[in-house]
């Protein structure tokens, strides 16, 4: 987070002079601070970022004013909270605006998209599937909208986990507006995530440009009900371009909501009939999740996420009771003790040192007091 006001004025001004877009890491890497580059970047047209700075106008004023409200968080291209899995994008975003725990960023997440008018079957796949996959340790990110993304939020919440919202307008508006409620619960215990400057209407184009940071924060996409001319496919089609891994839940072939996801099932997308389906085929990404944390952080329980024991899902806590705190246990001992498979084992076992109940040494396992 940035904490400089001078730089949040930077940042902001540079937010606001859009022909930057592409060219921002190589003129970040060209000038190495951001005051260099607003001082010396002279654009082909408008205002340059100095003089926002030093005169701004109504946009400028109406983004600073909300930053410097307690609350109110900014992470810049720059700042070392910046998720690095957006670095990478063509155009990767100046500036987010952001209300709660903005640390959810640096934690695995799995983006669940579908049909703004789901079936009655697909809302309820929606809430099992997210709530497992939210007590299993994964961070549900949805981009609020009506139907599949509310009814993913709402099962993260319900499962006492955090869940991030990625919106198409400022932070200073909601949208569809019926999810106000649903938004300040996000606020209090996950993310509202923004790329869009205050008093940002919910405009057409904004919802595909928002989509492309959802397929980047996390390591794949689910869908769950999607006619062919969905938003959530192209969701999808950016996951796969990104290097993300796609999901897709089968429905009835008479149910058009239905027809993108097996068209997604067509194009290799993953199969998903349970969260189990979710978490082997993410066990290598996860296992580089819990590898990138830092050693002290890998060997004490989560304060913060971890959930009581009698919450997790009951294959979790079976594999768990078959563990102790001192004597070390392979996996092929674990199958034959918990009667899991192996490949089961193996995710669960990923999840559950994801979420610092267990610890590893040379592929043996131990519980963490």
């Amino acid at each position: 987070m940035m904490n400089n006001t001078s730089d949040i004025e930077y940042w902001l001004a540079i937010h606001h002079t859009p022909e930057l877009g592409r060219r921002l890491p190589a003129l970040m890497q060209r000038y190495g601070d951001v005051r260099t580059l607003c001082e010396s970047y002279r654009p082909t047209s408008g205002r340059t970022p100095a003089s926002l700075v030093n005169e701004p106008d109504e946009r400028y004023r109406r983004d600073l004013h909300w930053v410097q409200q307690p609350g109110h968080h900014t992470i810049a291209y720059g700042d070392s909270a910046y998720p690095s899995l957006l670095r990478n994008l063509p155009t990767p975003p100046t500036l987010l605006f952001a209300l709660g725990d903005v640390s959810l960023l640096a934690e695995p997440q799995l983006t669940v998209v579908g049909s703004r008018c789901p079936s009655p079957a697909g809302l309820e796949t929606t809430k099992l599937i997210s709530s497992e996959l939210a007590r299993a340790g994964l961070v549900i990110t949805s981009g609020l909208a009506a139907g599949i993304d509310t009814a993913a939020h709402q099962a993260a919440l319900a499962a006492k986990a955090p869940t991030i919202a990625v919106v198409g307008t400022g932070l200073d508006l909601v949208y569809p507006a019926k999810n106000k409620s649903l938004a300040q619960d996000i606020a209090e215990h996950g993310l509202l995530l923004s790329e869009f400057s205050c008093a940002t209407p919910p405009l057409a184009h904004n919802f595909p440009q928002r989509n492309r940071l959802m397929a980047a924060l996390s390591l794949g996409v689910l869908v769950i009900e999607a006619t062919e001319r969905s938003g959530s496919l192209i969701t999808a089609r950016l996951a796969g371009e990104y290097g993300r891994e796609v999901f897709a839940v089968p429905g009835s072939i008479r149910n058009p909501a239905a027809r993108g996801c097996h068209r997604l099932l067509r194009d290799g997308a993953h199969l998903v009939e349970c969260a189990d389906d979710v978490l082997q085929q993410l066990a290598p990404a996860l296992q580089r999740a819990i590898a990138s944390k830092p050693e002290s952080a890998q060997d004490q329980p989560s304060k913060d996420r971890a959930v009581d024991k009698e919450t997790l899902l009951p294959h979790h806590r079976q594999l768990l009771d078959n563990m102790s705190y001192d004597e070390p246990v392979s996996v092929d001992e674990l199958v034959m003790r918990s009667g899991l498979s192996a490949a089961e084992v193996s995710s669960v076992l990923l999840i559950l040192e994801l979420e610092r109940w267990v610890r590893s040494s040379n592929h043996l396992y131990m519980r963490i007091k």
